[in-house]
């Protein structure tokens, strides 16, 4: 793990580039890097959230700048922009379900190529999907989700990258620490090795690249 500041992490994203972050309509969302994504104006991305958030929070920031060429997510509901986007064609949205969009994830975070689940069988979600049969039931194949960079917020980050986090800010950030090329963590407090009991722990250290440094 490498301390870095916000703008050099960001410097690290090219355009084009598929990012995951974390968050859940704004909470628990690496504000600082989606300021920073923002203000460098990088563009063409490839979005991996759970939602587009609202207006001027969390990654509807980037719908607002134009930044965000395709997305997976489970909606957009309250985000006028992207949908204004999606409806415009000027990007392309995978909208499924919450539970299949995690699982995804996790599937990519453990180096399996992707879930079989009963959700969206029977009807339009079918579509271009392989269907397994297994002990007289139907599934869909969904595959694993990866991307090139993971942002991710924690509450407490330690010295040498061990991660806890906060409540619901918890949602969708462990889990795509693990299923990117490239882990960058925005932490709200730093704090020496030993601060965040052992079993506190619950994104270890070895998964994060790069953490923001505050000041």
């Amino acid at each position: 793990m490498k301390p870095v500041s916000a703008e050099e992490a960001v410097a690290m994203i090219p355009n084009g580039a598929s990012i995951m972050v974390g968050g859940f309509m704004g909470v628990g969302t690496p504000e600082r890097l989606l300021d920073e994504l923002v203000r460098q104006k990088k563009s063409g991305l490839s979005l991996i959230s759970n939602d587009a958030a609202v207006p001027g929070k969390g990654v509807g920031k980037l719908f607002e700048g134009g930044q965000v060429t395709n997305m997976i997510g489970t909606h957009i509901g309250l985000n006028p922009k992207a949908q204004q986007q999606m409806l415009g064609k000027q990007i392309t949205v995978d909208l499924i379900p919450q539970g299949t969009f995690v699982e995804r994830i996790r599937a990519g975070g453990c180096g399996l190529g992707g879930v079989l689940t009963p959700t969206g069988v029977g009807t339009l979600v079918e579509g271009g999907k392989q269907k397994i049969d297994v002990n007289g039931k139907s599934y869909l194949l969904e595959t694993a989700l990866r991307a090139d960079f993971a942002l991710v917020h924690a509450f407490l980050a330690d010295y040498v990258g061990n991660l806890s986090y906060a409540l619901t800010a918890r949602n969708f950030n462990p889990v795509m620490a693990m299923a990117a090329d490239t882990v960058i963590v925005t932490a709200e407090h730093i704090v020496p090795v030993g601060v965040i009991a052992p079993d506190h722990v619950v994104t270890p250290g070895p998964l994060v690249d790069y953490l923001v440094a505050n000041g």
